[in-house]
């Protein structure tokens, strides 16, 4: 037998294909520590030779603005410019309104810093930095000018110039030296997110996937919306993205939030269908051929699903039409039917229009999109303003240890305490972010003592204090790179950079630094404690405000005011639901518990009831005066009041409306006079009053008794 033969290609191949996997693993995170470590001495060298104060808070500034893309950094680097800004005039503000009052200063200093954390908490995202920085600045400005009120403008101009010279270091660096474009990682994520929902939605069909998986999978697509719309703002700052592209993202998102809904309703129909029902065999049809079209990955030929579901929906009709003449149906089932046939035809024209802004998107196609809505976070009112209330009892509680103790020191300690107090807020798991970054200051400490009077002490020169430097920060750099890892790398470059970098006048005074060394990590330790014994509860993603804050949505969703076909009404409870599940997801991390998938489960039922209640005011908007009217009318309130009170008295009194209401509509569909168009309405609305109906009793409580089930007609 011959021996294989080696084209001499071979080992090139190989070592090509080593080669970029190791740059796109070790070799990113090598790039960004070679990157954020030449910002972070460029800015120290610049600030020298401008002969600013304090040289390290210009070298501070970039690692806290060191993330992995461009867009991340040029987003971060703005925000960080104007909360700076801001926080500097609140300062000046301050003390000029009360220059020899520290008590009073002190109150209105706590006063700023719990609006801005409450600002912080309520937005989420990168603007919420602005807001933090915003309190924090004002403290830092404010407090060490309590003593001299006189200088406190000088200090105000030189951290704004410290910072906006590492502003702009950072942003030139990480810019321009090997850049990581976060535009393209947003195409990967839309096509990631594209085929991962065309396989989910081919799998639910195909029953493969377990109820469990299913709510799972809806509270991580909850997520994905979120760090899609984040993804999309950094990506704005860099200079290739296009305004027309944001609009396109939004669509997406939107047009992705409406199938998603569409699709969970269809499948909480069928699954809620008892096994012996006829209903699974009549859509059986639709749902090969859905499934058949989802079968291809990039989704080529959904756009013309929608007409080639027709006839298959058609059939299914008329096949129901006998079936409610064939004797032992209930109409319980006959109505099953109706709304599972309307369901997967929306569903079809759902992912049509999806899609196609997809296709639109990837392909650069122009794409006429009737003004997109953004999707905005928001975060529960309980929470936000614990976050401020928690954030100026933390000031005012070190406030008042520095004067009880006289240590003077003790003013970093205060101002660390709000830095981390607001920098927090807006985290899920605000202790466990504190303990890494204060595991990131214990672990810096030797190594900062070491350098500084090891090393740094004998440099000579601008080059051999690099070298003296350049492992720590690396060491911390390269902890940054690694997601379980980052805060305490974090806290590492943010510490050390404080104490390592040199001043313009050097004085090496280790009781000094010892002393500062024990301030910071105290303010650390006490915002770690605040966070432990102030409203431990009202955090980010809390269960319970987030169950209150889904409730008062689908309430929001009867009595807001509806405009035109409701389509921003719509996208705003959507909006509003899976930002609420994605806080759910942040808090709950990998594997929720039991108690949060129970909530994630009330919140999907209540973004079915919500779009069917949204749907159902459309059309009556429309209806003319009359019995349908008034009823559904009826069932509006009826749906408010038990929104309102979520107990088994209003849930059955909401439950006997729908029955009336199906009454009513039945009636008007056998009148004569019932015209083609109003008779496709009123079979619309019985679809959606059932929809609300079956949502209603996966909501009762236990001790409710199903309407239907005790022997009242199933007219809704």
């Amino acid at each position: 037998m011959a021996p294989p033969t080696v084209t001499p290609t071979a080992p090139a191949a190989w070592v090509a294909a080593q080669l970029r996997g190791w740059a796109a693993t070790d070799g990113e995170r090598l790039i960004f520590v070679g990157r954020s470590a030449f910002a972070a001495f460029l800015a120290l060298w610049m600030a020298f030779r401008l002969g600013l104060d304090s040289p390290g808070t210009a070298m501070t500034t970039t690692f806290i603005l060191a993330l992995p893309s461009s867009g991340m950094v040029l987003e971060k680097a703005f925000y960080r410019l104007l909360g700076t800004v801001v926080g500097c005039s609140a300062a000046l503000v301050l003390i000029a309104l009360f220059p020899q009052q520290a008590p009073v200063l002190l109150v209105g200093l706590a006063v700023w810093v719990g609006l801005c954390t409450a600002g912080a908490a309520m937005h989420r995202n990168q603007q919420s930095y602005s807001f933090v920085l915003a309190g924090y600045t004002a403290c830092m400005i404010a407090v060490p000018a309590l003593d001299n009120p006189s200088g406190v403008f000088a200090a105000a101009v030189t951290r704004a110039t410290e910072v906006g010279l590492g502003v702009i270091v950072a942003a030139i660096v990480h810019d321009v030296l090997f850049p990581r474009a976060h535009g393209r990682q947003v195409q990967r994520t839309v096509q990631t997110r594209y085929e991962g929902f065309l396989a989910f939605c081919r799998q639910v069909l195909e029953q493969r996937l377990s109820p469990e998986q299913t709510e799972l999978t809806h509270l991580r697509y909850a997520a994905d919306i979120a760090a899609l719309e984040s993804g999309r703002a950094a990506a704005f700052f860099e200079t290739g993205h296009a305004r027309s592209h944001t609009r396109r993202l939004h669509a997406f998102n939107g047009a992705f939030m409406t199938a998603l809904t569409t699709f969970y309703t269809l499948h909480r129909l069928l699954h809620r269908a008892n096994a012996t029902s006829p209903v699974h065999a009549l859509v059986a049809p639709l749902h090969a051929l859905l499934a058949g079209a989802l079968a291809d990955p990039r989704g080529g030929n959904l756009e013309e699903l929608p007409a080639a579901l027709a006839q298959p929906a058609a059939a299914a009709r008329a096949a129901l039409a006998a079936l409610a003449q064939a004797p032992g149906q209930t109409r319980a089932a006959i109505i099953d039917g109706e709304t599972a046939i309307e369901l997967a035809e929306r569903f079809a024209g759902h992912l049509a229009a999806f899609a196609a802004i997809y296709h639109g998107l990837t392909q650069q196609k122009r794409l006429q999109v009737s003004e997109p809505q953004a999707y905005t976070p928001k975060t529960p009112p309980g929470i936000v303003l614990a976050s401020g209330v928690r954030a100026a009892l933390a000031l005012l509680g070190a406030a008042t240890l520095w004067y009880w103790l006289a240590w003077g020191q003790l003013a970093m300690s205060l101002v660390m305490t709000t830095v981390f107090c607001a920098l927090a807020s807006s985290s899920p798991r605000p202790t466990a972010m504190v303990k890494q970054v204060l595991t990131g200051f214990l672990i810096a400490t030797p190594l900062t003592l070491a350098t500084e009077f090891l090393l740094v002490i004998r440099a000579s020169g601008f080059p051999m204090l690099v070298l003296a430097a350049l492992p720590l920060f690396a060491l911390a750099l390269w902890l940054m790179t690694d997601p379980k890892r980052a805060g305490i790398g974090i806290g590492m470059a943010m510490f050390s950079s404080q104490f390592v970098a040199p001043v313009n006048l050097m004085h090496y005074d280790a009781a000094g630094v010892a002393n500062g060394m024990l301030a910071q990590m105290a303010g650390v330790v006490l915002a770690y404690a605040i966070f432990t014994v102030v409203l431990p509860e009202h955090t980010m993603g809390n269960r319970d405000h987030v169950r209150a804050a889904l409730w008062r949505e689908a309430l929001n969703a009867c009595r807001q005011r509806l405009a035109g076909d409701g389509r921003k009404l719509r996208h705003r409870f959507d909006n509003r639901v899976r930002d609420l599940l994605s806080q759910l997801n942040a808090a709950a991390g990998p594997t929720p518990p039991v108690a949060t998938r129970a909530v994630v489960r009330e919140g999907l039922t209540l973004l079915e009831l919500g779009h069917a209640v949204i749907e159902l005011r459309t059309l009556l908007a429309a209806s003319r005066d009359g019995a349908v009217r008034d009823a559904l009318q009826t069932v509006l309130r009826r749906l408010a009041a038990y929104l309102r009170a979520p107990v088994t008295g209003t849930n059955a009194d909401a439950v006997a409306a729908l029955l009336d209401a199906g009454i009513v509509i039945r009636a008007g569909l056998a009148d004569p006079a019932c015209d083609p168009v109003r008779a496709e309405r009123l079979h619309t609305v019985l679809a959606d009053l059932h929809a609300i109906y079956t949502s209603l009793l996966d909501q009762a409580a236990p001790t409710t008794e199903p309407v239907a089930s005790s022997g009242a007609p199933h007219a809704a």
